[in-house]
């Protein structure tokens, strides 16, 4: 009875003939739906932190003060465009990440694996040098981000940075053969990395930083073939802004070849209607007002950024001279 006595202090208690309050169990749904209240309340509030973030103005201080900075030191168009990724279609920090990244994930594992010492210490080393480079990317796209987006990016290259700190004192420690130390030490930095990797989904997904901010207008308009302007009307070499379905395009004219293009800049969705044509590398391009990302007006392809993906371009044809597009 005096198992049954203690068991019915944690358990829901049914009392016996005795007296004494007799175990019995919970129902499975009940736990399941008790753990998922709970689960949910803490991500909501972790979600709900985050958010916060975006209207923290209080970190506009030191936020803008980190974007002269970064503008002014990675000056060159190369450069910059290099860090984009501008030359591999997409982002080239998310790209990077992954180095350090798999780096110090594996060196946790291996460090629970007896004997690994050397092992453990090479890949703490490979992650810290590769998270460098992976951070100027970072820090190059984070340049270029509206206000509330370089709040939560500036948080989450804090911890980041936080992490990094870590792992370069694990190192230190295992070199000096304090391998006891540098455990602690990594699994702190990962720790505070996993923390910045959250806050850099919010910043991806939520904010949809550095995501093609106009792709998604393809999935407003129909698939057939709409009329959009009479080709002899249109001006040789000048961008014109019509709308199909309601979705903003510019159109450019060069002899009988007509581009039609989505209106809105991948990058921050700015109005490229209202850019400038500039021949670069020997192409004629549309360069946006807002922050100078160019792409070719005869495919799309962008040239430089901050915008790391191509432009969207709609298939066109010519019937009775009435320019008609859709979509690709």
């Amino acid at each position: 009875m005096l198992w049954a006595c203690r068991v019915g202090k944690i358990l829901r208690p049914s009392y016996s003939l005795d007296g004494c309050p007799a175990p019995r169990r919970l129902d499975g749904s009940v736990l399941a739906a008790r753990f998922a209240t709970a689960s949910a309340g803490k991500s909501g509030t972790v979600r709900a932190l985050v958010t916060k973030l975006e209207q923290a103005s209080a970190l506009d201080r030191v936020g803008d003060r980190l974007q002269r900075a970064v503008q002014a030191t990675l000056r060159p168009q190369r450069v910059r465009d290099l860090l984009h990724g501008v030359w591999l279609g997409h982002p080239l920090h998310p790209a990077m990440v992954q180095v350090p990244v798999g780096a110090w994930i594996s060196a946790a594992i291996v460090d629970l694996l007896p004997g690994q010492r050397r092992a453990a210490t090479a890949l703490v080393a490979v992650g810290t040098a590769s998270a460098l480079p992976a951070a100027v990317a970072g820090l190059n796209d984070w340049a270029g981000l509206a206000r509330d987006q370089r709040r939560v990016g500036l948080v989450h290259a804090a911890s980041n940075a936080v992490g990094v700190a870590f792992y370069a004192g694990s190192l230190a420690a295992r070199l000096r053969g304090r391998h006891g130390t540098g455990r602690a030490l990594a699994y702190l930095g990962l720790s505070a990395a996993s923390a910045g990797a959250y806050i850099g989904g919010h910043l991806a997904y939520k904010q949809a930083a550095q995501v093609s901010q106009s792709v998604s207008e393809l999935h407003r308009m129909g698939d057939e073939w709409q009329a959009v302007a009479d080709l002899a009307a249109l001006p040789e070499r000048k961008l014109i802004t019509r709308e199909v379905d309601d979705v903003s395009v510019i159109l450019y004219r060069h002899g009988d070849d007509v581009t039609v293009m989505l209106e809105r800049c991948p990058h921050q969705s700015g109005p490229l209607g209202q850019g400038e044509v500039q021949e670069i590398g020997g192409h004629a391009c549309v360069v946006c007002p807002w922050h100078g990302s160019a792409f070719r007006l005869n495919g799309g392809e962008v040239v430089h950024g901050p915008a790391a993906t191509d432009q969207q371009l709609l298939p066109t044809r010519v019937v009775d001279g009435v320019l008609q597009t859709r979509l690709p």
